[in-house]
């Protein structure tokens, strides 16, 4: 590497319930030499994030535009309601959003669910954000429903949640730019597929590949030198030594001792 070359790096991008932790631990074992930076984004920014450079992959929720850039469906989410702990809706094991039809449900600007029409009685003001959906649940004014990691992310000991059905569930995938499809970005989808490190479809790091080569380039080397001195001591390039006559015979026989007639 010259003096004018970037080292390498990778930034990876996440919205908000998304955990890459796993796949974070796994790279960090694998290829340690390249530091692997976290990106978090809202929902809202995470394409942009990827199209302008701030990221090089990321975990987002589907849909994303694929004019140009690429995505693996990795997988679905289940919805949930978030309500206060003594909501009738505590009571079940699971509701349907028909059960919902009198309550009024929170619907936040940066809801991530696609609706097509939303459930239960719509609020007068929809808040900014689901952190701010999930003061109001607290404070008994309404409901909300979200993937289920939403509502782990925004725990609260006042709250519970519940599975509900008939309701838009929310996809993540794993996108990067089509056109910047690194190294880099093919390790770690190899990672996320779950490769394991000897796998043929599998990258090897650019620093092993490296220490390979020059091992074998030492290994090269050093026969080399072997063999250059085995000649100079009289030895065949095989490293044995050449058997020689002792005199005494033509064409090196044992000295001494009878022969016995046949």
């Amino acid at each position: 590497m010259t003096g004018t070359e970037a080292p390498l790096s990778f930034r990876l991008a996440y919205v908000p319930g998304v955990t890459p932790a796993k796949w974070v631990r796994i790279w960090n074992e694998r290829l340690p030499e390249i530091p692997l930076t976290l990106v978090q984004v809202s929902a809202a920014e995470a394409t942009g994030a990827l199209r302008e450079g701030a990221a090089d992959a990321g975990f987002l929720r589907l849909p994303v535009d694929r004019t140009d850039l690429s995505a693996i469906p990795l997988y679905t989410e289940t919805t949930v309601v978030v309500v206060p702990k003594d909501h009738l809706v505590a009571a079940f094991e699971e509701v349907s959003v028909d059960d919902l039809a009198d309550e009024l449900v929170l619907h936040p600007l940066d809801d991530v669910l696609e609706w097509e029409h939303p459930p239960g009685r719509p609020a007068i003001e929809r808040p900014a954000t689901t952190a701010d959906a999930i003061e109001l649940v607290a404070a008994g004014v309404g409901l909300l429903i979200v993937p289920q990691s939403l509502a782990r992310l925004h725990h609260r000991r006042d709250l519970t949640y519940r599975p509900i059905t008939g309701t838009p569930q929310s996809r993540v995938a794993l996108s990067w730019p089509e056109e910047r499809t690194t190294d880099q970005v093919e390790d770690f989808i190899g990672i996320v597929r779950g490769r394991t490190v000897n796998s043929t479809r599998g990258r090897r790091s650019a620093t092993a590949e490296s220490t390979d080569k020059a091992r074998s380039a030492d290994k090269s080397k050093a026969a080399s030198k072997a063999k250059t001195a085995g000649r100079a001591q009289g030895k065949p390039a095989g490293g044995r030594t050449a058997r020689r006559g002792t005199g005494g015979t033509k064409g090196g026989g044992r000295r001494g001792g009878p022969r016995r007639r046949s």
